[in-house]
């Protein structure tokens, strides 16, 4: 029975051969569970593993499913980031001080996907205190890219997308407030969804972290997976309000604007004036805007009627307001001091460490004429395509973050401006799919990223699932 599937069917395969008694849930989780064992030696991608559970889960599963029982993911082993809240499991964020955290109760997300059914092979790697794009944590160790085990497979959901490119897990989820859904996705060819702002529970993806926080807008939690088709089937699974305020709403997202690439109103990012992405990374954007050309789709280089340096410069130092919750006055004017610069561009970073609460609300004010601009847009474009980091993976790096450079066609530029990408739909919270745009000469993958109206997820969810059925989609790693 378990030839009808194998450990890279897309997880909407591996559910409907469930379904059809084709596969037993324990057959599924076995196959995988090998594979990890098989696999994850040199990858270090699901440092927390969960044998046990994941078995006496699947051996639930296949009695439900024997009774005629439907849930989502009935009987579909997947796995979570380590930061994700689930009772009894280890929740560090890759912080030595939090090694033995181990939380009482299941955050929203682990019980979302639980209730829906779903088989805990265990927990993925991240980087410490979810802060780079790399998965190299002090409590489990560095996560390698398989594609390249001297690269980063990203961060922070590093051991996430390292695991779906593997054929390790056919569901992963993530957190995203500097990329970390979408660069781990396009850094190892897989998908990756940044839900809208407030579509998805935020609570649970942080030690300790346990209750919403309003003030705390621009993390999400979201989906990756190995099909765009499978980001929207795991969407829909984790989508709503936050506990306790499902008495009183419920979430209903409009459908996608259209079925067909040819309807798509496509706007194209120009070049930014901060940083180039790689000669590669550009030629994927005009391969992928040829491509949407000749099959009729309309298509044109635009951006929303935004102070394109002020939005870089806010978005920064509300990643630092962010940042630095917990932390003292002391120690925010140390960390202020340390970067502070005459570059304006990055003056946002020092700044937000220190900010008052009226700059703050002055801040929020201009987040939201931003987001308004974003409204304007979308009444005339669909979706926003580009890249989704400056390059493909890059080399893992040791030093301290302040002091990293990348190197971008043999010019070096500093490590932060990687997030020139990535912020656009993080600061006013749009929507944003991650897909593969195929490989570089090198052999590596490159992503692109496509950008939708606030609460109109399923638009860009389904460009992406048009495009990985006409355009590209997922491959392996070459010897997985």
């Amino acid at each position: 029975m378990a030839d009808s599937v194998d450990t890279f069917s897309t997880a909407g395969a591996m559910l409907q051969a469930l379904r059809e008694r084709r596969i037993s849930s324990v057959e599924l989780v076995e196959m995988h569970l090998a594979r990890i064992d098989k696999l994850d030696g040199p990858l270090n991608a699901i440092p927390v593993r969960t044998p046990e559970r994941a078995l006496e889960a699947a051996k639930q599963a296949d009695a439900a499913l024997a009774r005629g029982e439907t849930a989502e993911l009935l009987g579909l082993p997947m796995t979570l980031k380590e930061s994700t809240q689930v009772a009894g499991l280890p929740q560090s964020a890759g912080m030595p001080p939090f090694k033995e955290h181990r939380p009482e109760s299941d955050g929203p997300i682990a019980s979302s996907v639980f209730s829906a059914g779903a088989c805990l092979l265990g927990k993925t790697n991240i980087p410490f205190a979810l802060m780079d794009w790399q998965a190299n944590s002090p409590v489990y160790g560095r996560t390698n890219n398989p594609w390249d085990l001297e690269r980063t497979p990203g961060g922070s959901t590093g051991g996430g997308a390292a695991a779906l490119a593997t054929g390790m897990t056919p569901l992963e989820i993530g957190s995203d407030i500097g990329g970390s859904i979408r660069v781990p996705a396009a850094y190892c060819g897989v998908y990756g969804h940044r839900p809208s702002t407030t579509a998805v529970p935020r609570s649970g993806a942080y030690p300790m972290a346990d209750l919403n926080n309003p003030a705390f807008v621009m993390a999400v939690q979201g989906p990756l997976a190995r099909s765009a088709a499978d980001l929207e089937l795991l969407f829909d699974v984790i989508a709503g309000p936050v506990p306790g305020e499902d008495v009183a709403w419920r979430l209903e997202l409009p459908p996608a604007r259209h079925e067909r690439l040819r309807d798509f109103r496509v706007a194209v990012m120009p070049p930014l004036r901060w940083v180039a992405p790689s000669a590669e990374m550009m030629a994927k954007v005009d391969e992928l805007t040829a491509f949407l050309s000749r099959n009729g789709a309309t298509v044109r280089e635009a951006l929303p009627d935004l102070d394109l340096d002020g939005y870089f410069h806010d978005y920064l130092a509300l990643l630092m307001v962010d940042s630095s919750l917990g932390q003292s006055r002391e120690e925010r004017e140390l960390a202020a001091a340390s970067l502070a610069t005459d570059d304006p561009l990055f003056s946002g970073q020092s700044e937000g460490f220190v900010m008052d609460a009226a700059e703050h609300l002055g801040l929020m004010f201009r987040r939201e004429a931003a987001a308004a601009a974003w409204r304007r847009f979308f009444t005339q474009w669909d979706v926003l395509i580009a890249p989704m980091a400056l390059d493909a993976a890059f080399p893992h790096q040791e030093r301290e973050m302040s002091t990293r450079t990348l190197v971008v066609d043999g010019s070096e530029v500093p490590y932060m401006l990687n997030i020139a990408y990535p912020m656009w739909a993080i600061f006013t919270g749009q929507p944003s799919t991650a897909f593969p745009a195929g490989l570089n000469r090198s052999g590596l993958p490159l992503g692109l990223q496509a950008i939708g109206p606030y609460l109109e997820d399923r638009t860009t969810l389904r460009f992406a699932q048009l495009l990985e059925r006409e355009w590209q989609a997922f491959q392996p790693p070459p010897g997985y």
